[in-house]
C-alpha cells in the first residue's frame, strides 16, 4: 500500500509536533539502530529520525535504506530529518481515505 497525497499531508501535520525519537550519527546505520528503529515504529507508528550526515545524497540514500529496511513509508524527508509510518497490528492512527 502506498500512501496518497492526503494521507501523507495528514502524516505530515501529526509529525509536526513529535521530536526525533532516534539519532543516527557518525558511526552510521547499524543494526541496534535498525532494531531501535522497528521498536520505535512498533510502538508509535509514526517517528522522526535525525541524520547526521553532511551530504544531502548521502541523506537521501540513508533516508530510503531505513526505509526499505524497516518496510516503512517515507512520509517526509526534510533538513537532516525523516518522518517514517509504519501501520500498526493494531493501527492507533487512522488514515484519510483516498
Amino acid at each position: 500500500m502506498d500512501l496518497t497525497s492526503q494521507q501523507r499531508r495528514y502524516l505530515k501535520g501529526l509529525a509536526h509536533k513529535l521530536q526525533p525519537k532516534v539519532h543516527l550519527g557518525k558511526h552510521g546505520f547499524s543494526q541496534a539502530l535498525q532494531k531501535e528503529i522497528d521498536r520505535q515504529l512498533a510502538d508509535l507508528e509514526l517517528i522522526k529520525v535525525r541524520v547526521g550526515v553532511e551530504s544531502r545524497q548521502e541523506f537521501l540514500e540513508l533516508a530510503d535504506t531505513i526505509s526499505q529496511t524497516s518496510k516503512s513509508h517515507m512520509v517526509q524527508a526534510i533538513g537532516r530529518i525523516i518522518v517514517l509510518y509504519r501501520q500498526g497490528e493494531e493501527p492507533e492512527i487512522k488514515l484519510p481515505r483516498s
